[in-house]
């Protein structure tokens, strides 16, 4: 490839969900911090292999659920191999959808799965794990020691039943906090718990409002039932919150979190009693909080921006003879 490299990311299906639309945007600013803004170009699925045609990007990037039937992407692979470019997948929804993989396994040169160990169970030569990652523009906010936080334990997300299964074995170490539970799914658990959706400015504004933020995995298969893969990797909310500030406690079973923060950075429980101690330690001590909030902060501004992952690409395209 050229020094000047060129860049062209596609995806939207027409049931992309707006959390999927946000993930794009981010990707797209991050890829425009690493080449520049006049060498990375965006385009929805359905136009992008006329957008390859006219524009001639040396790298074609296809980017997020591979799942839904309208979204096609071998069109937009074959109009890129034509022209003799790289072409790439960032399957940013594995692994829930891994019994679907075989829509994108011929169709692009290397995949990238945002999933550690969704990424062993594809059978092509060229796949890579590539965590999500959080966008400086969109999710950074500076540390503000003296806010007040008069929320005690925040959570924001759908109430899946994994997660409603961890709250309820939690609810002692629970009892008596200023609760804030928002998302499809809380209302019915009572006050602190609500069904009410926002946006990620108020979430953000949220994040500087709460002594702890919770961080809890989803469990929602849609086409992974072959292999039952369990999600490993830590999801964008876990770099988003650190970008803004937050003091996270991350439920973790795999401990793949520390291949991303260390503990020092993100607490993290397995249990009840874990859970009850992290409280004991961090709630009722600002120094603590900051501390911490500072430190997964200043982690995430230094390796996990989107801009980061596009350079990670890059590099790996290189080194196996692609780029």
């Amino acid at each position: 490839m050229p020094a000047a490299l060129t860049a062209l990311i596609c995806s939207g299906g027409r049931f992309e969900s707006d959390a999927n639309v946000l993930v794009r945007q981010c990707i797209v600013d991050g890829w425009i911090e690493c080449l520049g803004q006049d060498n990375v170009l965006s385009a929805n699925i359905s136009g992008a292999a006329a957008v390859i045609e006219a524009t001639v990007p040396d790298l074609v990037i296809g980017i997020g659920s591979y799942l839904p039937e309208s979204t096609y992407f071998g069109e937009v692979s074959r109009a890129a191999r034509r022209l003799g470019k790289t072409t790439v997948f960032w399957a940013t929804e594995d692994p829930y959808e891994q019994d679907a993989s075989y829509r994108i396994e011929h169709d692009f040169d290397a995949i990238f799965s945002c999933d550690r160990w969704g990424a062993n169970f594809y059978t092509h030569p060229h796949v890579f794990h590539l965590p999500l990652a959080g966008c400086h523009k969109r999710h950074y906010a500076p540390i503000d020691g003296n806010a007040g936080k008069p929320i005690d334990v925040l959570f924001c997300g759908v109430a899946f039943t994994s997660r409603l299964e961890i709250v309820d074995d939690l609810r002692d170490c629970l009892a008596g906090l200023k609760l804030c539970f928002i998302g499809p799914g809380w209302g019915r658990l009572g006050h602190g718990f609500s069904d009410r959706r926002i946006d990620n400015a108020q979430l953000a504004g949220l994040y500087r409002q709460a002594r702890v933020v919770l961080n809890l995995g989803r469990s929602l298969h849609f086409e992974n039932r072959r292999h039952m893969i369990t999600p490993s990797s830590p999801g964008p909310r876990t770099f988003e919150a650190a970008l803004a500030g937050a003091v996270q406690f991350f439920h973790e079973d795999t401990y793949e979190i520390r291949h991303c923060f260390t503990a020092g950075e993100v607490p993290a429980f397995s249990n009840q009693a874990e859970f009850g101690r992290l409280l004991e330690t961090f709630l009722h001590d600002p120094e603590r909080r900051l501390m911490t909030a500072e430190l997964a902060q200043r982690r995430a501004l230094s390796d996990h921006l989107y801009a980061h992952r596009a350079r990670q690409v890059i590099d790996t395209l290189q080194a196996i003879g692609l780029a």
